[in-house]
């Protein structure tokens, strides 16, 4: 079975399993090893078991974890050359490098019965790129931490059956908040962070090209909340004629938490 599950997922933090048999995939080390090695363990995976480590960029949020992680794991680490460069000028990288699988955003590769393939994606960091895994007849896309939409992000989405899309922030809780000028800039612009809305209106373009499930990821813990995001993108789907019920699975991925799992491809439940 093809499934996803988010270990945690918001500005505080990043991580989730991609799983096929015995293929197992981190999306992502945003949070401590403890936490990730946690996180596998309620999933019944050990750290020795990951095939692979995918990143999609070096911030903290994304990659804190990830040196004490190799350690236990022992997977090769996907990321474009970028990247790399840039996680290794912050950390002691001389034990890991052998571990590195440096490749071309928008190339892809088979990792044990899966199909990783990347996208780039306009965020300010180095290399930032989205996730399309395929497997099992179903196919996931992982995309967040971009402040716009791209049209190589919509040919990564379209035709997708599972979206993990980011919905970060509200724009005028941004606006009116507690953050100084610059990162309210930095937030807002074109290689920030997705809004609610932008959010919303990926997924309704996912959706009107057959993607099934959708969840929202990427929160901010300050200017949004799950039932903000959700209610946002539930009013753009429903405003298709979808019904939530029935036609589309809709959900917001927890901050501290494993989220549930969803299945995919062949084994898939019908919404």
């Amino acid at each position: 079975m093809f499934t996803f599950t988010t270990l945690a997922s918001g500005s505080l933090g990043n991580a989730a399993l991609v799983s096929c048999g015995d293929t197992h995939i981190l999306l992502d080390a945003g949070i401590s090893a403890k936490r990730v090695t946690a996180g596998l363990a309620e999933l019944g995976v050990k750290p020795r078991q990951l095939s692979a480590i995918l990143l999609t960029h070096e911030h903290s949020d994304h990659v804190s974890g990830l040196r004490v992680l190799t350690k236990k794991a022992g997977a090769p680490i996907y990321a474009t050359r970028p990247t790399l460069w840039e996680w290794c000028k912050r950390n002691r990288c001389d034990e890991v490098k052998a571990l590195f699988q440096p490749h071309e955003a928008g190339t892809g590769f088979q990792i044990g019965s899966l199909w990783a393939e990347s996208f780039p994606t306009p965020h300010d960091a180095a290399g930032s790129v989205g996730w399309s895994i395929a497997g099992e007849g179903g196919r996931m896309v992982l995309c967040t931490d971009l402040g716009h939409v791209t049209e190589p992000v919509r040919r990564a989405v379209a035709g997708c059956d599972l979206l993990v899309c980011e919905a970060n922030h509200d724009v005028d809780w941004v606006k009116s908040g507690p953050y100084p000028y610059y990162l309210k800039q930095r937030i807002l612009g074109d290689y920030g962070h997705l809004s609610n809305e932008a959010g919303a209106e990926l997924a309704a373009f996912a959706v009107e090209n057959g993607t099934r499930s959708v969840i929202l990821a990427h929160l901010s813990q300050t200017n949004n909340t799950p039932a903000r995001a959700y209610e946002t993108a539930a009013l753009r789907l429903t405003a298709m004629d979808r019904n939530l019920e029935r036609d589309i699975s809709l959900s917001v991925a927890p901050a501290g938490s494993l989220g549930p799992t969803v299945a995919l491809g062949r084994e898939a439940p019908v919404c």
